[in-house]
């Protein structure tokens, strides 16, 4: 069987025959229009003699998987209806408020140490803002399946979607709020696993590589050997699922410079369950749910899907396969990124405009992918594929296999 050795892709993410590039800084570009004609993508490194054949439009899918569907839309639109999107993520409403000193005195409790960090206590009306309460909480939910994207210690919709997720997981009523009964559930789930521990950096981190930085005009990234890294934090940040400014907070001594350097990281998971068999990308609710084949929820990540001017497909379609740093490809014929006329192809790296990985859903040029801005994944817009935290995105990739469905609700 013929296989192409040339990785390169497509990830254009095409709708409505206008395509649009993909922006490392997940903002609108205001692409020229390319006229409506037939183009056919350019190399993906996913294509073989026997998959090139494979459809663009919506996928057939079986009577029980269409029960499934609807039983996990029906989960989904329940647990949209039952969360407080406006509650403070820490308050507890149905029981009494304590007085102002209990809460001061319980807040006092926790510092930014490691120590702090890994005895931090739920108290009632923890209310918006970062605290290491919060910090603990995410990286709970981190390992519990139910991610809050870039771990930073705040409040916030994807802390509050995450906390829902882990309630529906969970069999716990899912609000959204922090309560003692979700908190209790959580450190359960976590056992005698620290939140917080204390990291060595090594002289591999240091040695990289790394790029000296990542130029917005494509015809430049593509003479770069790779779309690495910029900085080392950069790079530890990704690694422990942290928010980077939140990596230096932790860590206000360090240099990040010596090998031999101690710093305070999240002790985080590296996997999702197996039996994924079910995949949902809610727009509303800008997250990715999984569900296995008792159509159980296993999983959630916020994401970016779409936006208004280049909106995600809609319908079922399928998981084809799954592309690990995957080379772009950028072709004037599908969208003009600046001043460049001429097909260029853009090197691996994490810093690439899909991240370092791809998975391939049967919508041609639509898939599920990293980026290289995690923080402000959920928070702005994408061209029409369905965006994760590189971490999040490769993680699912190890564990998805082709043929799982995949279904946009709005």
């Amino acid at each position: 069987m013929f296989v192409r050795t040339l990785l390169a892709m497509s990830l254009s993410c095409i709708f409505a025959g206008t395509t649009f590039a993909a922006s490392t800084a997940e903002q609108p570009l205001n692409p020229k229009k390319i006229a409506d004609t037939a183009v056919q993508d350019p190399i993906d490194p996913l294509a073989t003699e026997a998959a090139s054949s494979a459809q663009s439009t919506e996928t057939h899918i079986t009577q029980q998987e269409q029960q499934d569907l609807n039983k996990a839309s029906k989960t989904l639109e329940d647990l949209k209806q039952t969360e407080d999107e406006t509650a403070a993520i820490g308050t507890a409403p149905t029981t009494k408020t304590p007085s102002t000193t209990t809460n001061t005195s319980a807040a006092a409790k926790a510092s930014w140490t490691l120590d702090g960090l890994n005895q931090a206590e739920w108290y009632e009306n923890i209310g918006k803002g970062q605290f290491p309460v919060y910090a603990r909480a995410h990286v709970m939910l981190n390992n519990a399946h139910a991610s809050p994207g870039a771990i930073d210690g705040s409040s916030g919709k994807n802390t509050l979607k995450a906390i829902a997720s882990f309630q529906q997981i969970s069999g716990l009523k899912p609000t959204g709020t922090l309560t003692k009964e979700t908190w209790d559930a959580l450190v359960a789930k976590q056992g005698s696993k620290p939140a917080f521990i204390e990291y060595t950096l090594s002289d591999a981190d240091l040695k990289g590589p790394y790029a000296a930085s990542i130029p917005h005009d494509y015809a430049l990234q593509a003479k770069m050997k790779g779309l690495y890294y910029t900085r080392v934090t950069e790079m530890l940040g990704e690694k422990f699922h942290m928010d980077e400014d939140f990596l230096k907070k932790l860590n206000p001594k360090a240099t990040f410079k010596k090998a031999g350097e101690k710093i305070i990281v999240a002790n985080i998971r590296n996997e999702v369950p197996e039996d994924i068999h079910l995949i949902v990308a809610h727009k509303g609710a800008k997250q990715l749910y999984l569900f296995n084949s008792r159509n159980q929820m296993i999983g959630s990540f916020p994401a970016t899907i779409g936006s208004s001017d280049t909106p995600s497909p809609t319908g079922t379609y399928k998981v084809t396969g799954v592309a690990p740093n995957p080379w772009y490809s950028y072709s004037p014929s599908n969208f003009v990124q600046g001043k460049n006329t001429k097909p260029l192809s853009l090197p691996p790296g994490p810093n690439g405009p899909v991240g370092n990985i791809w998975i391939g859903l049967s919508k041609k040029s639509f898939g599920i992918h990293g980026t290289p801005n995690p923080s402000a994944i959920s928070k702005t817009a994408s061209h029409g594929c369905i965006r994760l935290t590189n971490w999040d995105a490769n993680d699912l990739g190890k564990k998805v296999k082709s043929g799982v469905t995949v279904k946009f609700l709005e």
